[in-house]
Parts: C-alpha cells; structure tokens; sequence
C-alpha cells in the first residue's frame, strides 16, 4: 500500500495504482475521453492531465502510478482552464448537429460540462462522411476527435486490427483496413468499436432508427457456452439494443455479433406464440388449457396401454437451470422412467463421460481467467474465434503477448493462424496423434516423475502401451510430420502452465469419448492439472448445455450429475416421491426406439432434433412412427413442421428469470427484460401445468424460478452455496457447498473427485469406417459459422443473414479446379446416408480431398448427408467424418 494525497485528501492506496484510478477511489472524477477500461491507457486526449507537487510539467493521470507521498492537484483552474481549450479545439471541427442532437454522447457532456455551447462547434453538417454500408453500425468520421479508441479495442480486445490510423499531423485519419467501404473490411460485428466510440462517429444503427432504451436489464447471452453478460436495452415493450456488461467476469465488457447484434429472433414476424393441435392435417389455435388437457390425456393413456417406457422427453440447452431441472423431475416423478436427454448427447456428452471416468467430474477443470495465466495454450479439435469468440479473442491477445500456441485442427483456422504448431492432421485421427505426443512425453524425460509419483496410477502400462505410437509410427495415418509432433510435444509438457481447451472436433467422433481421454492423459502426464492456467477445458456449445445435462437430463444421471443409485435415497427424500431405477433411453436410443415402434411419444422441448441430427432421413422415418409427438420452442422448427402433434409456445430467455451455467461450470442470472409475447410462456410453468393435469401437482408446486433453484440446491449439495442473493451481482463456480465457500475456480488442486489418484487409460486407435472411396473421394467435416448458431432457430431470423446467406461447402483451390467448379456454385453433395444441395466455397483453409460445411440452413438440411456411425461409450454420432462426393447440377 502506498499513501498520498490528492486534492487535499490522504489515503492509502494499492501498490501500482494509477492517479486516475486512485482519485476515483475517493470520489474524484478526472475527465477523459481516450480512457477505456478495457484498454491500455493511452494518454492521448490530454484531458486527464493532473500536477504533481514538485514537477514542473503536468502528468497523465491514467499513464502515471501513485507513489508513497505523493501530492496530486487535479482540477486548479489553470488546469481546468486548459481542458476547456483542448475540449473547445476539438469542437471547432465538429458538427453542432450532432452537438445539439445527441447530448447523452460522453464527448457532448463532457463539452457541456466544462461551458461549451453550439457556437464553440462548426457548421460543417451532420453525416458528412457518412458510411452505411456496414449491416449493424453506422460510420460518420465527421464526429471523429482522434481518441483511437476503436483503433485500439479492435486492436487490444477483439485482435481484428480493422481500423488504420494514416496521415501525418493534421491529416491524420482513421479507416477500414479496406481503405473502402466498412463493409468491404474485415470487421467480424463485435461492435467494440461502436461501444467504446465517445462522439457517435461509430455507432450502432439501433440507435438511429429507436433512440436510446428506456431501461436496460443485466442478462445472459442465449448463443454459445461462454456466458457472457450483457445488458438489454429495451423500449415500449422491445428489445432495441444489447451492451456488454463492463464487470463482467466472463467476458470483459466485450460480446461477438451475436450476443450484441442477433437479438431480433424475438419479434420475429413468425414467432409462435399461440399453443396449437393439428387436426385433420392443419394446426389448429387452442386455448392453453385444451393443449395441457390434449397432452395429459395422451400420455396418461399411453403410459396406459405400453408402459412408462414408451414415453421420453428432450430437455433444452437454450432453456434455464431451472426449466431442465423441472423437466427431469417430471420425467422422473410423473412418467416414472428415465427417458430424459438433452442436446449435449450429441456435442459433449463424451466429454462429461470421458471426464467423470477419469477425474470423477464431467466438466471444465479451470476458468476462462486462466487464458491469461497459461504460458502454452493447446486448442484440439476447436473453431474458437467462430464458436466461441469471446474467449477466442482472449486466446489471441495471449498469443501477442507471449503466450505458446498450438493448435490440433484439419483446417487452418483464424486462430492456426497465430499457432507457433499447428498440427494439420487428417480428421478422425485424434486418437494416435494424441498418443504420439503422449509417447514424446515419455521417451525424451519430459513427464512430471513428481506429480505422477503423487497423483497417477498405471503408469508403467501406460509407458509400454504408447511405444506402438511413437510420432513416426502415426505419420501416415495422422498426415502431419513426425517432428511437428515432436516439437507439440516438447511445449506442451515443458512450458508450463499449459492449457487445454478442445471442441466438437475431438467429441464428434466414433472415438470422441476416447479423444478426451486421451486428452487427460496429457495433462496428468505433465502435471498441468489441478492449478491456474492448465486443464482439460471443453468449449461448450451452447448457452446452457452445460446446465441443461448437470441438472439431469441425462439418462444415467441425477441433478449435480449423481449417478441414480447413488442418490436415489436422498433425491426421494427431498421429492417425496419414488426415483425410478429402470436404464434410460439416451437421445440416439430413442429415435432407435421409436423406428422399431417402442417409443410411442416424445416431448422436445427447445430443440430441433429432426433437423440436429445427424443421418436425418434416418430420424425422420422413426418420428413418422410416433403417436405423439410434443413440440415446445419459439419457432415451429423442422421437427414440428414435420411430426408435431402439438405445438406449445415458449418464452425467450429475454422473457423470463433463471439461471443459466457457463462452460467454466459458472452459474449466472438471467432476468426478464420484456414480456413473454403472445401466449407464450415459460418452460418450467408448461411442464409443471402437465404435471398438475396428471395429478401429480403436489410435486410441482413451484412459484418462481428462484423457487426451483432452491430446491435444486437441496438435492445437489456442492451448489448449496450458490443462492439467489450470492449470485445477484456476479455468477459463482462449482463446486460451492456452503453460503460462505468462494465458488471453485480450479478442480482437482489436492485430489480429484474419485479420490487422491487418477488413472491413465490406454487407448487403441479405432479407424473410422467412413473412408475415401472411388464412390465417395472426399471426407467432409461439418461446423458452426461465426455468424449462425446450430439449427439457426434464432441467428437466421436476425439480420445475420444478410452477412452469411446460407450454409457453404468448403472445398480446395485443387479440387475445385481439378472438377470445374466455380466459388459460389450450387453442387450436389451426396454420401451413402441422403444427399443436399449447397453452394461452394473455394477456400484455401481446407487441404485436398478433404471439404468442411456448415449446417445451419433447413433448405439445405446437411444433416442428410451427415454419418450414422456413433461414439461407443455415448453414442453421439460422428458428424465430423462422412465419406462423400460431388456432383455438378446440370
């Protein structure tokens, strides 16, 4: 601690800290106009100048540390008197209509506050170098003061580098790396630059067209795993813009395109917001009472005439804690069978699967606050900077400052880019070049004898078991160089703390749940477990997949995913009700369920499954085959569309309170900033509305989702401490079993979850069946786009879509030349399984005889063409190796 005083008052002060800091800690606020949290301080704007007693010269107090005694003076009017010029230079070149038309703008306030009126800036006009090219933010460099702030947060934050300072002097200027239109840059709609910008020079177009919110709510983003907060501006009843949230712990005052921007999905001109029967071939409008009567009755007579087994329910990974606990509990409680799954079956079951075998705990290791402590960071099998943009901005702005990078990955990704390895390799070969590395680790001496002697069982098999798979052994199967696995090797094991983070392209396999294990081989080989910046680290998909599984909608597993037998006892007696003990059926087993006419009905809610699956036309011959089919979502998706007997409409996660539980195992708030529209309602109040309808009410009498969220942290002690009241400001991480534990930002530090030791498993390289053929020469790999997400349910309702119209296939410049074929031509793709339609994409991202695509259009419907082969262990289908060929339309 340092003592010093400013303006007349003294205190203490943590070491380091800069004046502008510190006379904000005692009430004083120094005007800036350059100074942004997020960012490195610049000293720029000179606004900030203060005057240290015994300098001659005046300081920036956002560049200058407070140092013990020191005596800062930060508003005598010679100072005061020089921030007025400086602000009255800056606003001889500045429009007074925008003056006078925006004084919420900081550089407007700031103006004002120190006296400056219209007279004190030009009459140059409004919009005079406007650009609107761009499909969410507005460009009018008229309102530029040269702050840089978009320079350096597209810079410093989102790792773009979009905006360029040229010029010298009084010509200097910002523009697009295009040195063209906005839209013509390589601007990836974070908005950063929109968010930071004082004046409005940059500027999101939701303001133009609405004006500022009436009121904003702090939430959640509904996209991917990350959890980023966000703040929800809303007016007469409509969402009108999204912010970041500046403390947040996830993402850091920073969002991707679509937590800031794909938010229009919710008044959408065809959200369902009526509950609905089909009859006679039509969807009939019915009042909520009819459609809860219409169900009960049929599943009650189903359950009747084939059993509780003839009957399961898809929770959601876009619904809250709190909906997915409920719809287990109903599944569990009501219909007295285990036929529960959510969407993680087909992502990263294999993850929780491989994890929980190993370690004891299914879920991510560390936090993403560890990406700036790992001096090596591995990526395996994972599109971050696309998926998971957040924290693949944060992984680049490691890399720049110093941190390794290696990146496992068939294509070369935005984030390869910045790799110092990238290891190419042929996709579904992560098994032996995992065990390659594996086998480098032991045979140079670089395994950690310490930490293995304390913490690691069978090693000595495990030694004798990887000399089959030495860098030069898996080569040729892998595609990637002997020593390029070698180098991986060495900085993984030796510059330490090191840092996994992996994604659907190790789960997506028929060896995805052995993927992962290999990945846990590594980290417990070189010691980078249980400590800041290391771990095993899973990407999770979407926004509450994580949660959705943790809180039971799973099979096999209770809410804290407590094996049943395991906590059969106490979940009955917190339920007062029976805990069947009958196997589930998994997601993939029901739709094999129902081809062979055992699964009779089905309740999906939140998710397309028809569509989401892979081997579609496979799927759509088992729903053909039920007698009741529930639908509950936003939209009438592709499975409703097509099989729904009933339709009920849900509210967004704009339009409701709960939890939702990152990838980082951080459970955070959601709040309700709008009204559900229509008739649509929460998930939670529809399910418990059945479970009254089938008498079995007095069970599910909840009142809020606070309410559920209690009662979830009865039957799960390691999240008894995480409350409502606790988690108000900030999200906590499990586990945290007591109202006054801090949360757990790291797992496994002095033992694991199965007890002191863990044990490396042997894994043997199983070959894929889908191989290149003369019938099918090509492997395709399938993925997300930056700017959709899945099915794309939400994304392609939103402006999105003017920016990425429709799925891609990705093919080499070879292959493309060698079949003719033209950068945006529609071609057929066409596998063993089912055929699709799809323009390609001549990408040099991608090697010969291998394409990539995406799945998010319905009129493309991938999933058709996409493989049956499914993981051992999970059975989650291998969407990342389908053999395949290309023919020209004719």
């Amino acid at each position: 601690m340092v003592k010093a005083t400013i303006n007349g008052k003294t205190a203490e002060f943590s070491d380091g800290i800069s004046i502008l800091h510190a006379a904000r800690e005692i009430g004083i606020d120094i005007p800036t106009l350059c100074h942004d949290e997020r960012l490195k301080p610049a000293g720029a704007c000179r606004l900030c100048l203060v005057h240290v007693k015994g300098e001659v010269n005046d300081t920036a107090s956002c560049m200058r540390q407070v140092t013990e005694g020191m005596e800062v003076e930060t508003h005598s009017p010679r100072i005061e008197h020089a921030r007025k010029m400086n602000l009255r230079m800056l606003a001889k070149d500045y429009p007074r209509e925008a003056f006078e038309a925006f004084p919420e703008k900081p550089f407007h306030m700031l103006a004002e506050g120190y006296g400056l009126s219209s007279g004190d800036f030009s009459a140059l006009p409004l919009n005079g170098g406007r650009d609107t090219s761009h499909t969410y933010i507005d460009v009018d460099m008229s309102r530029c003061v040269d702050c840089y702030r978009c320079v350096r947060i597209c810079n410093e934050v989102q790792g773009q580098f979009v905006w360029q300072t040229v010029g010298r002097g009084e010509d200097t200027h910002i523009v697009p790396d295009s040195f063209d239109t906005f839209a013509a840059s390589t601007c990836v709609s974070c908005g950063a630059c929109a968010d930071t910008c004082p004046t409005g020079a940059i500027e999101d177009k939701s303001f133009a067209r609405f004006g500022s919110p009436d009121a904003w709510t702090r939430t959640v983003c509904s996209y991917c795993g990350t959890g980023c907060e966000m703040a929800v501006g809303t007016k007469n009843g409509r969402v009108i813009q999204v912010k970041p949230v500046a403390d947040a712990p996830v993402n850091h005052g920073h969002l991707c395109v679509k937590g800031r921007y794909a938010y229009k999905f919710v008044h959408s001109n065809d959200r369902a917001t009526e509950p609905m029967i089909r009859r006679m071939g039509a969807w009939e409008v019915v009042p909520w009472p009819e459609a809860i009567a219409f169900i009960a009755d049929n599943l009650k007579r189903i359950a009747a005439e084939n059993g509780p087994e003839s009957i399961a329910v898809l929770g959601s990974a876009r619904a809250t804690n709190e909906e997915n606990y409920v719809a287990q509990k109903f599944v569990r409680v009501v219909l007295g069978t285990n036929n529960v799954d959510c969407c993680a079956r087909v992502c990263h079951t294999p993850t929780a699967a491989a994890m929980k075998m190993m370690l004891g705990t299914g879920a991510a290791t560390n936090s993403f606050a560890d990406i700036e402590k790992a001096k090596t960071i591995m990526v395996c099998g994972a599109n971050p900077n696309e998926n998971h943009p957040i924290p693949g901005a944060r992984m680049k702005q490691a890399v720049i400052k110093g941190a390794n990078l290696i990146v496992i990955d068939p294509r070369k990704t935005e984030i390869a880019k910045y790799a110092d390895i990238h290891l190419q390799l042929r996709p579904g070969t992560n098994v032996p070049l995992l065990n390659a590395i594996a086998y480098t680790i032991i045979e140079e001496g670089l395994a950690d004898e310490e930490f293995i002697s304390k913490r690691v069982d069978e090693y000595e098999k495990f030694r004798n078991f990887v000399s089959d798979y030495s860098p030069e052994a898996v080569r040729e199967a892998c595609g990637v160089d002997a020593e390029l696995i070698r180098r991986a090797a060495r900085m993984y094991a030796t510059a330490k703390p090191a840092m996994c983070f992996h994604g659907l392209g190790v789960t997506e396999h028929t060896q995805g749940t052995e993927g992962v294990m290999c990945l846990v081989n590594l980290a417990l080989l070189t010691g980078n477990m249980g400590k800041p910046g290391t771990g095993i680290n899973p990407l999770r998909g979407q926004n509450n997949v994580q949660g959705s599984a943790q809180m039971g909608c799973d099979p096999g597993i209770l809410t804290g995913s407590i094996a049943i037998l395991d906590g059969k006892e106490h979940f009955e007696k917190i339920w007062g009700a029976p805990v069947p003990v009958s196997k589930g059926l998994d997601q993939l087993q029901m739709v094999d369920a129902a081809r062979d006419g055992k699964l009779k009905a089905l309740w999906s809610i939140g998710y397309d499954v028809v569509f989401s699956n892979a081997n579609a036309n496979e799927t759509e011959r088992a729903f053909d085959n039920l007698e009741l089919c529930i639908v509950q979502d936003l939209f009438l998706n592709e499975t409703a569309k097509g099989f729904a007997h009933v339709f009920l409409p849900a509210a967004s996660s704009f339009e409701k309170d709960g939890t939702f539980m990152n990838a980082e195992r951080r459970v955070q708030r959601i709040r309700k900033s709008i009204e559900p529209l229509g008739n649509s309602r929460t998930d939670w109040e529809i399910v418990c509305d059945v479970a009254r309808a089938m008498g079995k009410g007095e069970y599910f009498g909840f009142t809020s989702a606070e309410d559920i969220w209690n009662e979830v942290r009865l039957v799960w002690p390691n999240s008894f401490g995480i409350s409502y009241e606790r988690i108000e400001h900030h999200g906590l991480q499990w586990n945290c079993p007591s109202l006054d534990h801090p949360g757990t930002d790291v797992l496994h530090a002095e033992s694991f979850a199965l007890g002191e030791r863990a044990a490396l498993r042997r894994i043997k390289y199983r070959p894929t069946p889908e191989i290149e053929s003369d019938e099918f020469p090509f492997i395709m790999n399938t993925g997300r786009s930056l700017y959709h997400f899945n099915a794309g349910t939400m994304s392609r309702r939103t402006e999105n879509s003017r920016i990425r119209p429709s799925d891609t296939l990705d093919i080499s410049p070879v292959d493309a030349d060698r079949l003719s074929l033209d950068d945006g031509e529609q071609v057929r793709l066409v596998s063993k399984y089912g055929e699709a339609v799809i323009p390609i994409a001549v990408k040099s991202n991608v090697k010969p005889g291998e394409l990539f695509a995406t799945f998010h259009e319905p009129g493309i419907f991938l999933n058709r063409v996409t493989s049956a082969n499914r993981d051992k262990y999970t059975h989650a289908p291998e969407y990342k190796v389908t053999a395949v060929r290309i023919e020209k339309l004719i």
